[in-house]
């Protein structure tokens, strides 16, 4: 396979729809086609920069959970993006609200994963994964539009919405209310998301990769860098296994919850774990490809 053959392989992997969200409701004008190109930019952003700095957010909150607290979709991806960007020479470092980051500070420190201390000056790339971003009135939404605005920094906002000259900005969502949705048509959210009207984020990013599960989206970043680099990733990357021992620790310590059942157990979005793992196997198995 070519790399381009490989990419496109990648994305196909994470661009389905398990939650039945709505993401290709209308099998022409959808938040998939909507996006077309925007994956393979995203990769060839960070692969192709001669020096990359990739700041990382995350953070969904789910004001239903017993008890409400911030959701295993992103975080679980944030710490991969992060694993998997250290081995190809990328420089990583985490950007998110305190509560947040003190979910993923346990799996951290359980493997071993190395901080990095850089300023905002010095980023190249700035990724949201399934981050909440403001719809049009400022406000941030779940997809059943109750309002959690409090729970995010405006100021971390911001830096979405500054675009700084010299910074990408790369989204990753799955539902329309994360930051970098902003790229989409409204008029393509409200066709193909409920509540899309009242919950579509506003906030745009240079590239927005739309994947069925968010966390899919940075497992699809990570490869396709590793694809464009020419790296081989090591072998407890792209790991279902490993991946599970990480959510099982953010899950215990963070706390973290599923994001459709509110609870707090080592699942994303109401998923099996085999499910949940398929596009993992997947990538794993085009990357290996000769």
């Amino acid at each position: 396979m070519t790399p381009d053959e490989k990419l496109a392989a990648i994305l196909a992997a994470v661009q389905v729809d398990p939650g039945g969200r709505g993401l290709a409701r209308d099998p022409i004008d959808n938040l998939f086609t909507a996006t077309a190109g925007d994956f393979q930019a995203a990769c060839r952003s960070i692969a192709e920069h001669r020096c990359p700095v990739v700041a990382i957010t995350t953070g969904f909150f789910i004001p239903s959970a017993m008890p409400p607290a911030f959701e295993t979709d992103g975080p679980l991806g944030a710490v991969f993006l992060q694993r998997a960007l250290y081995g190809c020479g990328v420089t990583p470092l985490p950007y998110c609200e305190g509560a947040v980051d003190a979910t993923m500070a346990p799996a951290r420190l359980a493997f071993d994963l190395p901080m990095t201390d850089v300023g905002a000056e010095g980023w190249t790339h700035l990724v949201a994964i399934e981050r909440s971003g403001p719809a049009a009135g400022g406000r941030h939404y779940t997809m059943r539009g109750t309002d959690i605005t409090e729970h995010f920094d405006p100021g971390l906002t911001r830096q979405f919405k500054a675009r700084r000259q010299g910074v990408v900005t790369i989204g990753i969502g799955d539902g329309g209310n994360e930051i970098g949705m902003g790229k989409v048509p409204h008029e393509t959210v409200v066709k193909n998301i409920p509540n899309g009207d009242l919950v579509h984020c506003r906030v745009p990013t240079d590239h927005l990769i739309v994947a069925g599960v968010s966390n899919w989206g940075a497992y699809a970043l990570a490869a396709g860098v590793y694809v464009l680099r020419g790296v081989k990733p090591p072998a407890d990357l792209f790991d279902p296994d490993r991946e599970r021992e990480i959510l099982e620790v953010m899950v215990r310590e963070g706390p973290l919850v599923d994001g459709v059942t509110g609870k707090p157990t080592a699942t994303v979005d109401g998923l099996t774990w085999d499910e949940y793992a398929r596009p993992l196997v997947r990538i794993r198995e085009i990357l290996e490809a000769p």
